[in-house]
Formats: structure tokens, C-alpha cells, sequence
């Protein structure tokens, strides 16, 4: 066998979309800083690698509130036979993406009122100014 062909079989080791998928895997569960340190890494090492890299995070929503705190997956599995117990678990898994759901919206409902307490403090420091 000529060194041309073996250059051309594949050597048994990770291919590279399995090691980008790899990565991309990591920097997920690190986090969105992660994402940002790769990216000026890959500015500072070679810039159009930084730029591909920017590119990708914007893509994919990696870079602006998509992550992983907000979103509420469903849960899906398959059938396990026992029609009771599915039925149970379809109950249970609804009635917890509707408690999340709750709590998320109570969240914002007391993230809005937070603000505007702070406005109107806010509001009556600078009347009470206006008026000395």
C-alpha cells in the first residue's frame, strides 16, 4: 500500500465534527462566559476564527437569552406499558411545567414591581429636591 492511500484511510480516531460537537457540548454546560472567553481567544489566536466563532453564537442564540435557566424542556418518553402509570406521569409532568410556568411569571410580576419601587423612590427623591 502507497503512502497516498494510507493518507487517505481513516485512522479509527474521533472525527473532527464529533470532537466540534464535543466542545460545543462543554462550553454549553460552562456556560455563556465560556462562550465569550473562547470567542476572544479565538480573536487573539487567529482573528478569523474569533469572527467564525462570534458568528456561531449569534446564530445559535448562545449569545442573547437563550439559556438553559429559562427555558422548560418537556419531558417526553416513550409508553412503558402500564397505561396507569403514564397517565400519572403525564398528569405529574403537566401539573410541573404549570408550577414553572407559575413561578416564572410570579417572578417577573416581582421583578416589575421591585422597579417600580425603585422608580418612585426614585420619582419622590427628585420632587422633594425640586421643591427645596
Amino acid at each position: 500500500m502507497d503512502t497516498a492511500s494510507r493518507a487517505l484511510r481513516p485512522t479509527g480516531g474521533p472525527r473532527l465534527g464529533e470532537i466540534l460537537a464535543r466542545g460545543r457540548d462543554w462550553l454549553d454546560d460552562c456556560g455563556r462566559a465560556a462562550w465569550i472567553v473562547a470567542m476572544i481567544l479565538g480573536f487573539i489566536a487567529f482573528w478569523p476564527l474569533g469572527l467564525g466563532l462570534m458568528f456561531y453564537m449569534i446564530w445559535s442564540k448562545r449569545m442573547f437569552g437563550c439559556s438553559k435557566r429559562t427555558r422548560a424542556p418537556r419531558y417526553t418518553a416513550s409508553s412503558t406499558g402500564n397505561s396507569a402509570f403514564d397517565a400519572y406521569r403525564e398528569q405529574t409532568l403537566k401539573r410541573l411545567e404549570d408550577e414553572h410556568r407559575e413561578f416564572v411569571d410570579f417572578l417577573q410580576k416581582l421583578r416589575e414591581a421591585k422597579d417600580k419601587a425603585e422608580f418612585d423612590q426614585f420619582m419622590d427623591s427628585r420632587q422633594l429636591k425640586a421643591d427645596a
